[in-house]
């Protein structure tokens, strides 16, 4: 007599669940945990900018108190003439910086001159060493020039930029170098054919091919400049031509008078033209070589 047994599906199940986590599964952990991670000091600072006591310590319990009064008292404060102020060196200094390390980029990777591979060296040393190291030299140097080009010395938001310009101009280059070299020379020899200049090859073709890496360019000199503090400390001495990093630093310094929660009102604020910029170059980030050498 023959016996018919029905396989059961529970260890089928339970081998799928396992490999699935295994392979999949131990993702979406690590993902959470990630999140969870970077997420918690955003909600925290969150709560301390809506915490009217102005302490970190009453902000532990996290939205016990929802307030505006941090974000009202800073109408009475530097802050909006810091935030312009900043707004206005981080987006000179970012349109400048892809402009001269774009124009750098090319003339090294199309040109062949005299000097050609001692330059790409020098950049690449100079990035070695960070502009804060030179601190003390740009101080001297800008105290100097204040005597001759006022509107390049100490105190100056120009002298700044060209400050920054010339600290970032070798690292830019040589991260463009790399990216115009994948750039296919047949374009440039086809657009000379058509009877196209350096220029007009060079405005009109090949920076909508590199827009990837001037877009990443422009973003991270513009994040370096928003969030740095010990440069623009020494050259702005005035308050009102101090940056959102120097001014928001001055409410916390003092152990006694420090405002925790004026403090993380500004920093809420302050992160919003980073966030902003960073959503709309992140098509441009994203977008290949190839997608933009075949769409145009």
């Amino acid at each position: 007599m023959a016996t018919s047994t029905v396989p059961t599906a529970a260890p089928v199940n339970r081998v799928s669940r396992r490999r699935w986590f295994s392979e999949v599964g131990w993702r979406h952990v690590v993902g959470v945990v990630a999140v969870v991670y970077a997420a918690f000091p955003i909600v925290y600072v969150i709560s301390a900018s809506l915490n009217a006591g102005g302490t970190l310590t009453g902000s532990n319990d996290l939205f016990s108190e929802v307030s505006g009064a941090n974000y009202a008292e800073l109408n009475g404060t530097y802050f909006w003439t810091w935030a312009r102020n900043t707004l206005f060196i981080g987006t000179v200094t970012a349109v400048g910086t892809v402009l001269m390390g774009a124009a750098a980029a090319y003339a090294f990777s199309r040109f062949r001159f005299t000097g050609r591979r001692v330059g790409l060296m020098a950049l690449l040393v100079i990035q070695m060493f960070p502009q804060i190291l030179a601190f003390v030299a740009i101080f001297l140097l800008l105290l100097g020039l204040r005597n001759v080009v006022p509107v390049l010395g100490l105190n100056s938001q120009i002298g700044l930029i060209c400050v920054y310009l010339g600290g970032a101009l070798g690292v830019n280059t040589f991260l463009m170098y790399g990216f115009f070299n994948t750039v296919p020379r047949e374009l440039d020899e086809a657009a000379k054919i058509d009877g196209a200049s350096h220029a007009q090859i060079y405005w009109t073709i090949i920076l909508r091919l590199v827009a990837p890496i001037l877009a990443v360019v422009g973003l991270l000199s513009f994040i370096s400049t928003f969030s740095d503090f010990v440069i623009a400390r020494v050259i702005l001495q005035s308050e009102q031509n101090w940056t959102l990093a120097v001014g928001l630093y001055g409410w916390v310094s003092s152990l006694l008078d420090a405002n925790w929660g004026l403090f993380a009102a500004g920093a809420v604020i302050s992160a919003v033209p980073v966030l902003v910029l960073f959503l709309f170059l992140q098509r441009y980030i994203v977008g290949g070589l190839t997608a933009g050498a075949v769409k145009g």
